[in-house]
């Protein structure tokens, strides 16, 4: 191992020891108390497979044939998740061919997140998180099910799956997406259009005819977004099957890796010699695995918030330092728009999941020593699917060289020697900055602040012909407390067309960015947040600001006995509207950024 990696795992494993103990202590528990359907009544149990059809009901009725449990965030508003309506089907024929049956647990709630940017409802987005956890456990509270397989894509949907799934890690755990949506229009051109609309220069049926362009079909949107990171980091903690993260939805290779989930996940039930249980594969090391593919990948921001809660769920406890230890010694060897010109399609074509796999193995900068779904081994990542002559699915060694040298290096002569990922500390307090797709000569910015209290704000000044010249934007009130921490994606646009005319521009905020960002130096996540008694609340325009990803700060030139004299800003927006009243309690109860921004975990207030 390398002897960084080697030490932060280590750390983690000796921050971990009571909580991990625990929880496995409680899974250990779980497991021992064997499936509900063999202590339910029999009142309780015909009440479970009732609407069975009656080939399923005799199966059912053996206490000891296999049951599988499926968690679905299907709806088809959602691109990603369209694709879900038919896998139900396709597990149940599956898991019947080897004695057993599934059924449809539950369902969770599914924002898209591309149809709510900038609009009221991101306010309920991250915490719809913890909304999908608790639903998952409702589905698989009846504990009825010897394993479960969780369907599930996009930007808080697998996080909250996961952490849900965990509450109920003694059992197998699968997790089973639906690839990527062919490619469309190029992605800068793409960019190009909304650059022109945002200067007033294209009209909003060509930005319309662009978007459609670029979102056509069934299937994850295909730039390097939090949805695409998580698939890569379902890969890296092993809860896929091998290579399952991009191949395209309805394809006959996609419906045998849907069919073959849940005979693999009766395979390594309780009581198999392969016995596998989420607890076991979730853990230390499988975190660092996760930590070190979005660091070598170029991957969202927006996992220093899910993987910090993620983690926490099994008993993991992780923090921003980690992530920013690993990045300094985990080189980026992938560029996917936005960190570069093509892709997630163009990602796999050219070697994809399995050619980072082996990369990060063969550097030491991941652990083969884990528990995955597929068997012992992350090694078993570095295999790709394939359908034989007879159609059957059989998984191949990947690609040993990169197949496209612009989208994917080797580790020895990667794109860039860190990763993706900077912690910056200073009086404003800690943020997070990705720094994958920022040009050198822009890692770093010094210029006077320009104070907002919403996106709104900025995008008016910005087309008022205010924002000239070098500033910070400094967007506030955007945390978890104040308002749900909304992604203030719509500000790239704006700070990036102010950037194309030579301007120093850089934001710092306590929202979010979309896991889309990318040339724009932001500080975000800043945590304390303003209304939590943040020092963002005392900034004032024309105080000077710096933040700097080489040297690690986040500054303001101001004395500090004046900053502390200085009497702090309120909130001056209203959380109601759009369901966003229903969701006063989280906002009181979510942890800082740096916990996770998590409502779900009482020490971690």
């Amino acid at each position: 191992m390398h002897p960084v990696t080697a030490e932060v795992t280590q750390r983690i494993i000796d921050r971990s020891r009571d909580a991990r103990a625990d929880y496995l202590e409680r899974m250990e528990a779980a497991r021992t108390a064997q499936p509900g359907r063999s202590k339910l009544s029999c009142a309780n149990w015909a009440h479970a497979f009732a609407a069975s059809p009656d080939g399923d009901k005799q199966t059912l009725r053996n206490p000891t044939a296999p049951n599988v449990g499926i968690v679905s965030a299907y709806n088809d508003m959602l691109s990603a998740h369209q694709p879900l309506e038919r896998y139900p089907d396709i597990i149940k024929a599956a898991a019947r061919e080897v004695g057993g049956t599934a059924q449809y647990a539950g369902g969770t709630p599914a924002m898209c997140d591309g149809v709510t940017q900038g609009q009221p409802g991101m306010e309920l987005s991250l915490f719809s998180r913890d909304v999908i956890a608790m639903s998952t456990a409702v589905a698989l509270t009846h504990d009825a099910f010897d394993a479960a397989l969780m369907l599930g894509i996009c930007d808080k949907i697998v996080p909250g799956l996961t952490i849900g799934a965990l509450a109920f890690g003694h059992l197998p755990v699968i997790f089973v997406p639906a690839g990527p949506m062919t490619s469309g229009i190029s992605n800068s051109e793409k960019a190009r259009v909304r650059g022109l609309f945002a200067q007033g220069l294209a009209t909003r049926e060509e930005l319309l005819d662009s978007e459609m362009k670029s979102y056509h079909g069934p299937g994850t949107c295909t730039f390097y977004g939090t949805a695409n990171s998580n698939q890569m980091m379902m890969e890296m903690m092993g809860l896929h099957l091998p290579g399952s993260a991009f191949v395209t939805p309805n394809t006959p290779l996609r419906d045998a890796l849907v069919a073959a989930a849940p005979k693999r996940a009766i395979e390594i039930r309780d009581g198999s010699n392969a016995y596998a249980p989420m607890s076991a594969v979730v853990g230390e090391k499988s975190i660092v695995n996760a930590i070190a593919g979005l660091l070598a990948t170029g991957g969202s921001t927006n996992h220093t918030l899910h993987l910090v809660a993620m983690a926490r769920a099994a008993g993991v406890l992780i923090t921003w330092e980690d992530f920013d230890d690993l990045s300094k010694v985990t080189p980026l060897i992938a560029r996917v728009y936005p960190n570069g010109s093509e892709d997630v399609n163009a990602f796999h074509a050219a070697g994809g999941m399995a050619f980072v796999v082996r990369e990060l193995l063969d550097a030491g900068l991941a652990h083969d020593d884990v528990v995955t779904v597929a068997g012992a081994g992350l090694r078993r990542f570095q295999t790709e699917p394939f359908l034989d002559e007879a159609g059957k699915l059989v998984w191949r060694e990947g690609p040993r060289t990169s197949l496209n040298f612009d989208i994917l290096r080797p580790v020895n002569d990667p794109f860039q020697h860190e990763g993706g990922i900077r912690l910056l500390t200073g009086p404003l307090g800690r943020a997070v900055m990705k720094t994958s797709a920022v040009k050198t000569a822009n890692l770093a910015v010094e210029a006077p602040a320009i104070v907002f209290e919403s996106q709104e704000e900025l995008q008016e000044a910005f087309r008022k012909g205010e924002l000239d010249r070098d500033f910070v934007a400094v967007v506030r009130h955007q945390g978890p407390r104040a308002n749900g921490m909304p992604e203030l994606h719509n500000l790239t646009p704006p700070l990036g067309v102010l950037m194309d005319r030579g301007f120093k521009v850089a934001l710092v905020t306590d929202g979010r960015m979309s896991g889309a960002s990318g040339k724009v130096p932001a500080a975000i996540h800043v945590t304390p947040e303003a209304a939590a008694g943040g020092a963002l609340a005392k900034i004032r325009t024309g105080d000077i600001v710096r933040l700097d990803a080489e040297t690690g700060e986040l500054l303001v030139r101001v004395d500090p006995a004046e900053l502390a004299a200085r009497e702090a800003a309120s909130p001056v927006r209203s959380a109601s509207g759009f369901g966003r009243e229903l969701f006063g309690w989280m906002r009181r109860a979510a942890s800082p950024a740096d916990a996770g921004a998590c409502t779900l975990f009482e020490d971690a207030a």
